[in-house]
């Protein structure tokens, strides 16, 4: 019976911390999960593996009984002492403190356990910690993106969607986010055995709107005035996101100018009844192609400014 290297296995050193273990087995449960890989008989036996390897390295006990008998352990096996007194014996004992379970994935069975792993840490181990790994394996999160409207941000919806053939519903808060993570817990992927299933993360994505900026709770509109509009001042509609809304453009506004509308932004998340604003940025447009008799009036109205 070949010795297993379980570091060697997950792609750690053997001082790896019990944090890099956790790390290296997720990262490779993730990869090699059934539900990732149907009808794939190696990768089956490689999860079962990697399985294996993590029950031993992230187990306290076990590490170090591995650790400290290693390639030596058939040695071991014929002389029915315990392991530690045999260690010591050879010499060869080396103590690490190592602490926490990584479980993450798995299908707990006690096939999950190689004829090395009985042997080395004895039968009924293997099966107490199959019992024990049906318990703790959960299965795996899922995350996914769900692009979603400006208007929904601000009003609030609600979507359904399928996954794993089970419909779920979800509700968006008025004053969502980009980015925004939502859970759903237990919806993710279901354990290989008899483990809790993972949960469900949606991100939220606003899509950019044609009209405004968001910049946290205010929105920013840019429109554009001509040069009369600017001069003289007048009223003007500007779209909000629950209607079109005039506003007054006061006499000498200035390209850059901002006009502030309070409340009339995003509802702020958690309390929908109270509200960002709306900043409307004027841009004053010059008039092109102008008359003989406008270029005559607008150098009459340059000599009224000189005089002042």
């Amino acid at each position: 019976m070949n010795y297993k290297d379980y570091y060697k296995i997950l792609g750690v050193t053997k001082d790896a911390s019990a944090k890099d273990i956790k790390k290296a087995y997720r990262k490779l449960a993730a990869r090699y999960h059934p539900d990732k890989n149907p009808d794939n008989k190696e990768a089956e036996e490689k999860f079962k593996e990697i399985n294996e390897a993590n029950e031993v390295l992230s187990d306290t006990e076990k590490r170090e009984k591995y650790d400290t008998l290693g390639s030596n352990w058939e040695a071991y096996q014929h002389t029915g002492d315990d392991w530690r007194d045999y260690a010591n014996q050879q010499n060869q004992q080396k103590r690490y403190s190592r602490s926490g379970s990584s479980a993450f994935y798995g299908d707990g069975s006690e096939a999950d356990f190689s004829s090395f792993f009985e042997t080395f840490f004895g039968s009924e181990g293997g099966r107490q910690a199959g019992r024990q790994g049906r318990a703790a394996f959960s299965g795996g999160n899922i995350q996914a993106e769900m692009p979603i409207t400006l208007l929904e941000a601000y009003q609030g919806s609600k979507r359904t969607f399928e996954i794993h053939n089970e419909n779920l519903r979800i509700t968006i808060k008025p004053g969502s986010y980009d980015g925004q993570q939502l859970k759903i817990k237990g919806k993710g992927q279901p354990s290989a055995g008899v483990g809790n299933r993972g949960d469900l993360y949606i991100i939220l994505r606003v899509q950019p709107d044609p009209r405004f900026e968001r910049n946290k709770d205010d929105l920013l509109y840019n429109v554009s005035i001509d040069l009369y509009t600017a001069i003289l001042g007048d009223k003007i509609e500007v779209p909000t996101l629950s209607g079109m809304l005039k506003i007054t453009v006061p006499k000498g506004s200035q390209t850059g100018k901002i006009l502030r509308l309070k409340g009339k932004g995003m509802p702020k998340y958690g309390t929908p009844s109270s509200f960002g604003d709306l900043l409307v940025k004027l841009n004053v447009i010059l008039p092109k192609n102008i008359t003989k008799q406008e270029e005559l009036l607008f150098k009459q109205l340059k000599e009224l400014q000189t005089q002042k």
